[in-house]
C-alpha cells in the first residue's frame, strides 16, 4: 500500500470567512441587537430557511399572504406582513392611514396636500424615528405637555388634548409604545377611536417578553410595527407590521412590484380588489422591498420566539453574566452589578459595570482593541457601561473578560 502524502499547510488551513475575506474584523458584541452592529445573532433554522428560499422563485405576494397566517397566529392580528425593518414598517403604516384603498392618494404620496394628513404624537413621544413618518408625507402634531417628565407637575396627556387637535385633516395617532408610556395607551385608544381616527403602535423594542406579540393587538391598535431583527433573531432588515386587514393591505400594495399588466394581475389575498378603482402603480414603499429569504427567515425566526422558554433562557444569560462579574473582580477599577430580569419592567438579565474612570474612554479603547469589543453606552454619562448577552456569544465570554480587564487597566 502506498504511504500517505503528508499534508500540506494549504490543506489543514480553514477556508477563510466572508469578514476574512474582505478585512472586516467581528466584533464581539456585549451591546445588544443593534443595528449598527448587524441585530441578532441568527439561529441555524433561520440560516436553513433563507438558504432554502433562496433556491427557488415564488410570487412574494402569496407569500406575503402565507406570512400573514403565520403573524395573524403569533400575534392575533387580522392581519400581517414582513417589512424590511420596522422603520419602514412605520412608513408603511403611515401611508396606509393616509391612502387607504384609494389608488389615486397612493399615487400622490409623499404629497399629501389634497388629502387627511395630521399625524397625532404626544410631546413626550417624539424622537428620531419620526423621520420615517414624515417620510410618506405625514405631518406630525404633537400635543400634551411634559410636565411629569421634566418634574414641573405630575400630569401627563389627556384626553381633552387630543380631542382638541383631532379635526378634519387628522388621519392617524402614533403611540410610541415603552414602559413608560403603557399607562396612557387605554385612554389614547378609546379617545382616538371614538373619533374614527386609527392608532399605529410603535413597538419596534417593546420584545420580549413574547406577551407583547398580543398586548397592543388586544389593547385595539389598528396597526403595531415590531423590528424582526432584534428580539425576534430574524434577519436585521425584518420587521413585522400587523393589525387591520384593510390596513396591512393597503400597506403590502404600496410596498410591492405594481409593474403588472391590468389584464392578468392576481393579488393577494390581503388586497381588496374591489376596494381598488383602478391597479396603482409603484407605491412609496416600493423602496421597501423585502427578498424571499428575508421574508422565509422572519416567520422561522418568529415561530421559535414564540416556543422558547423564556424563563429557561434567562436563567442561562443570569449564569453567564455572574461568572463574568466574578472573573472581574481581578479588575479593581470596575465594579459589576447584576440588574436581574424580573418580567415586569426588566425582561432581559444584564451587567452593569461602574468604571473608576472615564467610561466613554474605556469604551473607546474596547472599540479599538483586538477584538473590538462593544459594549451599552445608555448610562455611560454616569461612567457606567453595560453587558446585554443577547448578543454575546458562549464562546466570547472569556475573551470579553480579559478585554476588559487588560482595557480598564490602561484607561483609568
Amino acid at each position: 500500500m502506498a504511504a500517505r502524502a503528508p499534508k500540506t499547510a494549504l490543506a489543514e488551513a480553514k477556508p477563510k470567512t466572508i469578514y476574512q475575506r474582505l478585512g472586516v474584523p467581528q466584533r464581539i458584541n456585549a451591546a445588544g441587537t443593534l443595528t449598527r452592529l448587524g441585530g441578532s445573532l441568527m439561529a441555524p433554522e433561520v440560516l436553513l430557511a433563507m438558504a432554502q428560499a433562496a433556491e427557488a422563485s415564488v410570487d412574494i405576494s402569496e407569500l406575503q399572504s402565507a406570512a400573514s397566517r403565520v403573524i395573524a397566529a403569533c400575534t392575533g392580528a387580522q392581519a400581517g406582513i414582513v417589512t424590511s425593518g420596522a422603520a419602514a414598517g412605520l412608513t408603511l403604516a403611515t401611508a396606509a392611514c393616509l391612502a387607504g384603498w384609494d389608488v389615486n392618494r397612493m399615487a400622490a404620496l409623499p404629497d399629501t396636500r389634497a388629502m387627511p394628513h395630521r399625524v397625532l404624537m404626544a410631546r413626550t413621544h417624539r424622537n428620531s424615528y419620526d423621520h420615517a413618518v414624515r417620510l410618506a408625507g405625514a405631518e406630525i402634531v404633537d400635543i400634551g405637555h411634559n410636565d411629569r417628565g421634566t418634574g414641573a407637575g405630575v400630569r401627563g396627556l389627556e384626553a381633552w388634548e387630543i380631542e382638541a387637535a383631532i379635526d378634519a385633516r387628522s388621519a392617524a395617532f402614533l403611540f410610541v409604545a415603552t414602559p413608560d408610556t403603557l399607562a396612557d395607551l387605554p385612554m389614547v385608544m378609546a379617545t382616538a377611536h371614538q373619533h374614527g381616527l386609527p392608532v399605529i403602535v410603535d413597538a419596534a423594542a417593546q420584545l420580549p417578553p413574547r406577551s407583547n406579540l398580543k398586548t397592543f393587538i388586544e389593547a385595539g391598535a389598528d396597526l403595531v410595527v415590531f423590528s424582526g431583527g432584534k428580539a425576534i433573531g430574524g434577519p436585521q432588515p425584518s420587521g413585522i407590521l400587523a393589525g387591520r386587514r384593510d390596513l396591512v393591505g393597503s400597506a403590502l400594495v404600496q410596498m410591492m412590484d405594481m409593474d403588472v399588466s391590468p389584464q392578468t394581475w392576481s393579488p393577494s389575498a390581503l388586497i381588496d380588489r374591489d376596494a381598488l378603482k383602478g391597479i396603482p402603480h409603484h407605491g412609496i414603499g416600493r423602496g421597501f422591498k423585502v427578498g424571499k429569504e428575508e421574508i422565509a427567515g422572519l416567520l422561522v425566526a418568529l415561530e421559535r420566539f414564540v416556543a422558547r422558554d423564556e424563563d429557561a433562557i434567562a436563567e442561562q444569560f443570569t449564569a453567564r453574566l455572574q461568572a463574568i462579574a466574578a472573573a472581574l473582580s481581578e479588575a479593581p477599577s470596575l465594579t459589576a452589578r447584576l440588574i436581574a430580569r424580573d418580567g415586569v419592567d426588566q425582561h432581559v438579565p444584564l451587567l452593569e459595570l461602574t468604571f473608576a474612570g472615564s467610561a466613554h474612554a474605556l469604551s473607546r479603547r474596547l472599540q479599538h482593541g483586538m477584538p473590538p469589543v462593544h459594549l451599552g453606552e445608555r448610562l455611560a454619562h454616569q461612567n457606567v457601561l453595560t453587558i446585554n448577552p443577547q448578543t454575546l456569544r458562549p464562546d466570547d465570554d472569556a475573551v470579553l473578560v480579559r478585554c476588559l480587564i487588560e482595557s480598564s487597566r490602561s484607561a483609568v
